[in-house]
């Protein structure tokens, strides 16, 4: 479809959010004439969901500034088993009080993007844990189960790929797209929802609730897809040299979100601002224009407009001048990441490869080493040579602190405690 009249598609389709749709004109249509709830899905794996789910957050959050509701859905249920989708193997299993430590870390990651209470417009959060975990076995496979084509589900592509392989696939995760089918009933059931959105790699999962949802309610629902993002140089989106883009500002400082954001490649800058900033369109092709050094300038503008809606405002701008300070000033910016160190282990000494791996710029003492041979490590901006050096208090600058860095953009200071 070339032009959409509702809104929530017309946004969506030029921003770059639309990889397929269930039903164009059909969803186009109720967008225009009704209130809309739409779903999307977030399995607790972790304590908290990192930059790879703002696409999703950014689709819920859209939804709401164009007048319709979104619904949360928390995966207490559905991370018992684990998503099997493109996986080369079973997910670790966790325990109810593992997901349940994680859904409390994960809820706080909307607060940013979504305005949760009781009237109309609204957002929702609700856990399937509420009727997956009172499924009555038997009950279920004569209700739900009998509608599943097991033929069909091997066709999709993301049990094929692993039965091509000759990977397991258990019966635990092959129930996991029923349940998530069973999910989408059950929405529609309890909060009138008719669409559920997610990643490409989930059109499989929610066609088939669309399909369980005519079979067992006579109802049309609804599915879109956001393309599979990586960046232009084929790194998975909400992934860094040193881990997880986490969007808790406890596992992730707002200077080191705003960092990775500043680092965007010069090709996907334009495509960022329209997917993960609320910045009007013009403004946004106007920053896309801008070359040679100007584009750094788009990149601090999509850095700190991400990091503002995330952590707001004055954590963005702070980043950003300890960035500024950083780099263009080279001054020491007391925002910079920090970690603790016990006074008495400075004293003795610690070895440069070690306190590499504390500060988390490195993962062992054989990355810390590749990164001093190939010449990007820096002690109070010195260049450090050789792999055996230890850092001791004699180390401490005028302001008490030891400067670590690796390459000219990731800078971690050291505090004796």
């Amino acid at each position: 479809m070339s032009a959409f009249k509702s809104d929530f598609l017309r946004i969506m389709s030029e921003r770059g959010f639309i990889h397929q749709i269930s039903d164009e004109t059909g969803l186009d249509q109720l967008f225009a004439k009704e209130t809309v709830s739409a779903y999307i899905g977030f399995d607790a794996t972790a304590k908290s969901l990192h930059a790879g789910s703002l696409i999703q957050i950014m689709m819920l959050h859209w939804l709401q500034k164009t007048g319709h509701r979104p619904i949360a859905l928390m995966g207490g249920g559905t991370t018992m088993i684990g998503d099997p989708s493109f996986k080369d193997e079973a997910r670790k299993l966790l325990t109810p009080q593992d997901i349940e430590d994680n859904l409390v870390g994960i809820r706080r990651n909307f607060g940013s993007y979504l305005k949760f209470g009781s009237d109309a417009g609204d957002a929702v959060m609700i856990n399937n844990a509420d009727w997956l975990m009172q499924i009555n076995y038997v009950n279920f496979l004569r209700d739900v189960g009998r509608h599943f084509s097991v033929n069909r589900m091997l066709a999709f592509d993301s049990v094929k790929l692993r039965l091509d392989r000759e990977q397991s696939l258990s019966f635990l995760e092959f129930n996991y797209m029923i349940l998530q089918a069973y999910d989408f009933v059950e929405l529609y059931k309890r909060l009138g929802c008719r669409l559920q959105m997610g990643g490409s790699d989930q059109w499989g999962n929610i066609v088939n609730g669309i399909d369980l949802g005519h079979r067992m309610e006579g109802v049309q629902l609804f599915a879109m897809t956001t393309p599979l993002l990586t960046t232009s140089s084929g790194a998975k989106m909400g992934k860094s040299a040193s881990g997880a883009v986490w969007l808790d500002p406890e596992m992730l400082s707002p200077y080191e979100f705003w960092q990775y954001w500043r680092n965007t490649e010069d090709a996907d800058v334009g495509r960022f601002l329209k997917l993960y900033t609320t910045l009007p369109l013009d403004e946004i092709a106007r920053l896309e224009k801008l070359g040679g050094s100007e584009i750094n300038e788009a990149k601090k503008i999509l850095a700190t407009e991400i990091t503002a809606m995330l952590h707001g405002r004055e954590a963005a701008e702070t980043a950003s001048e300890t960035a500024r300070k950083t780099f263009e000033e080279g001054a020491l910016a007391d925002t910079l990441p920090s970690v603790d160190v016990a006074k008495t282990d400075l004293e003795a000494g610690i070895g440069i490869l070690s306190l590499f791996v504390t500060a988390g710029l490195a993962g062992s003492n054989g990355e810390a080493r590749r990164h001093v041979q190939g010449g990007a490590v820096r002690l109070n901006d010195q260049p450090v040579t050789d792999d055996r050096s230890v850092v001791t208090l004699q180390d401490l600058g005028a302001e008490g602190v030891v400067k670590l860095s690796l390459g000219r953009k990731k800078h971690v200071l050291v505090r004796p405690i």
